[in-house]
């Protein structure tokens, strides 16, 4: 590295509780930090390549592991700046480095004498007495070369490379125009007709929106979903809920500099390209191949079966809009714009109860308690926050994780509010995955898109938003609970549809009335949540779940369709219209992520061919739930150490499938799913 570089507050983190100094990290200083690294790593590698020893598991594999700290530490600070704190100095490195890191990852993947000594431990795999951790890591890594384009040659491993990078340059490109759209768009409110039937926490957000675009004193709509989905939800104004709707669901769609058509073409070209030369028929086949479902098939056929389910169920959910709109002395059929606002309205006459009645329950302050309290009550560890911290945003707060025994055991970083700089979405990311061999504890950060409140407010959550904490958190606690020798199956570190267990199981404990009873409390008595209010919030729980289902089945729908060809859609747009077409969405029901704006399976791939994921592990999340309430006890003592050994700290050490048959002693059916989506 250069002298520079060797010493570096982006590498060499001297910050409080082994943090990063984010007080003394300049933004011009990224791109030259993250290029010497990618020369340090590089230096490492080679000398493991060039190890005259016969490779051993400690001097190959483990050797391996340990390589590339300092690269791990700047991208980690790198790419949750560009994610959650991005400025045009950021967006211009993310897009100079971005291919580095492609071409980067393939130089390593690609280094024939590495791969020649891992492939021979491999081949050799038995005679090593690996421990069932060591036998994962080995063969992951081997999987990993091999996936990556090692055992090809000549002309076909340069393609491949030359993929890679330019797949890498298109995911950031496209990342990028959905943020500006975002952020760039704004709806100014210039009356109080404008606000008319918007509640008053919502007004107030719009308020923050206003004064964050420098126009204090007004109220404005961002395309952040947690302002469009309420102003959509509330709004009486159905001409500037068109207009919301409209910008919403154009995202990455405008024409120009931003539009997202021909990335996603050229995107799905390269994929199936890439996975042709690694031997497989399309693209979803090479993404499934290291995953619970295994084949596009697979896959296919849960989401056919929920997609009836759903559309079945959605159909009489639109009968009774018709009949609302109707009974209003309008003359029109309901259109995506209507959807919510009408939903809600039924929803309040049907249940008695609106967003206004449960939002005074609902504080982020208290929510963040109660999700760390359920930690507490099944896993026994704390949580202390830091106060006046310096971290990367003044919004970010640091919270101490302690052991049972007071022994630390992980830093957690929250961030909760929506701004400009900030991509939409929820997410869990890490600034340190947590290692034995490192000997380096978990830093895990929760970045969330919360309506911020006017200055001396406290905020409030919609019971969504809530459900969205407690969903991020319990990606969190399989981060901070890893229990692993070696970082790369460290926590998250599982195949993709299994990585959605462990949050989306934690959900449900926000619905768990001790916990309501506990920490949905009214901001200005303190009383609990009435129990005929709760009662009445736990019932709503699985209405709309038509809507809910069929706008989710249909993103992955068209997902694994896009990635489930030979040849690659030319104009994907009107492909997802055709896709939409056959399987006969409602009129009044879009795709949860159009495909412009569809960051899971196009700003990087993530999710490629994998967005299904989340209701495939919503098949064990349901059944994993039944475990404790078989018992009659949410917390059961014996069933949590179960849950917390097998699932949130065994990371990849073991197959998900062995994983799961550990703790519920047996797979999952579908049945538990559907009962708790409301559709049978």
């Amino acid at each position: 590295m250069t002298a520079t570089a060797t010493i570096s507050p982006l590498t060499d983190w001297t910050g409080p509780h082994g943090l990063p100094d984010f007080t003394a990290i300049r933004d011009e200083d990224f791109e030259p930090v993250i290029r010497a690294a990618f020369d340090a790593h590089l230096a490492e590698i080679e000398s493991i390549a060039a190890d005259p020893a016969e490779p051993t598991f400690e001097n190959t594999v483990e050797a391996l592991e340990r390589a590339g700290e300092k690269l791990s530490r700047v991208s980690a600070i790198f790419f949750n700046r560009a994610g959650s704190h991005t400025n045009d100095t950021i967006r211009a490195v993310e897009r100079t480095v971005s291919p580095l890191y492609a071409r980067h990852r393939t130089a390593v993947a690609m280094n024939k004498p590495l791969f020649a000594r891992v492939d021979a431990l491999w081949k050799k795999r038995d005679a090593f007495g690996l421990t069932t951790e060591q036998y994962r890591v080995l063969e992951r890594r081997w999987k990993g070369f091999v996936r990556s384009g090692a055992a090809l040659e000549g002309a076909a491993q340069k393609r491949f490379a030359e993929i890679t990078e330019q797949l890498a340059t298109l995911g950031t490109q496209f990342g990028q125009n959905v943020l500006k759209d975002e952020s760039d768009w704004v709806l100014f409110l210039e009356d109080e007709a404008d606000l008319e039937g918007l509640p008053g926490w919502l007004v107030d957000a719009l308020a923050s929106v206003a004064e964050e675009r420098c126009h204090p004193g007004k109220h404005a709509v961002s395309l952040s979903r947690s302002i469009a989905d309420p102003f959509l939800t509330y709004s009486t104004r159905r001409d500037l809920r068109e207009k919301v709707y409209t910008a919403w669901s154009a995202r990455g769609e405008n024409g120009g500099e931003t539009d997202n058509t021909n990335v996603i073409a050229e995107t799905l070209a390269l994929r199936q390209e890439q996975a042709a030369l690694l031997g497989y028929e399309t693209y979803a086949a090479y993404k499934l191949d290291d995953t619970m479902a295994k084949t596009p098939g697979n896959v296919s056929n849960l989401l056919e079966t929920v997609w009836e389910k759903g559309v079945a169920r959605a159909g009489e959910e639109a009968d009774d809009i018709a009949e609302l709109i109707a009974a209003e002395g309008h003359n029109f059929a309901p259109a995506k714009w209507d959807w919510r606002y009408y939903a809600e309205k039924i929803r309040q006459q049907r249940f008695d109860f609106s967003d206004d009645d449960v939002k005074p329950y609902m504080q982020l302050e208290k929510m963040i308690q109660a999700a760390f309290a359920v930690a507490t009550r099944l896993f026994g560890i704390t949580f202390q926050e830091v106060k006046g911290a310096p971290l990367y945003h003044p919004d970010a707060r640091l919270w101490v994780v302690k052991n049972p025994d007071g022994s630390h055991k992980a830093l957690f970083i929250g961030d909760y509010f929506a701004r400009p700089s900030k991509r939409s979405g929820a997410w869990m990311s890490g600034l340190q995955s947590q290692s034995k061999l490192l000997g380096e504890p978990p830093i895990i950060l929760n970045t969330m898109n919360f309506a911020k409140p006017p200055a001396g407010k406290p905020a409030f959550l919609s019971f969504d938003d809530a459900r969205t904490l407690f969903h991020e958190f319990g990606h969190a606690l399989h981060g901070m609970l890893s229990d692993v020798t070696y970082p790369s199956v460290s926590g998250t570190s599982v195949s993709r549809d299994f990585v959605e267990l462990p949050s989306q199981l934690y959900e449900h404990w926000l619905t768990v009335p001790e916990v309501l009873n506990t920490y949905a409390l009214h901001v200005e008595t303190g009383e609990p949540m009435p129990k005929e209010l709760l009662d009445k919030v736990l019932a709503a729980q699985t209405f709309n779940a038509g809507f809910e289902t069929v706008e989710y089945t249909a993103s992955a729908l068209v997902d694994i369709a896009y990635h489930a060809r030979k040849n690659a859609p030319e104009k994907p747009l009107e492909f997802e219209a055709k896709v939409l077409e056959d399987i006969r969405i409602p009129d009044a029901i879009a795709m949860r992520h159009r495909s412009p704006h569809f960051q899971h399976i196009f700003a990087g791939d993530g999710y490629s061919a994998g967005y299904y994921s989340y209701m495939w592990s919503e098949v064990m999340d349901a059944d994993a739930f039944d475990a404790f309430e078989e018992t009659g006890d949410p917390f059961n003592a014996e069933i949590a150490e179960k849950l917390k050994t097998h699932i949130y700290s065994s990371g990849g050490t073991v197959d998900p499938e062995d994983a799961y048959k550990a703790f519920r002693g047996r797979l999952p059916t579908p049945d538990a799913m559907l009962k708790k989506r409301g559709l049978v």
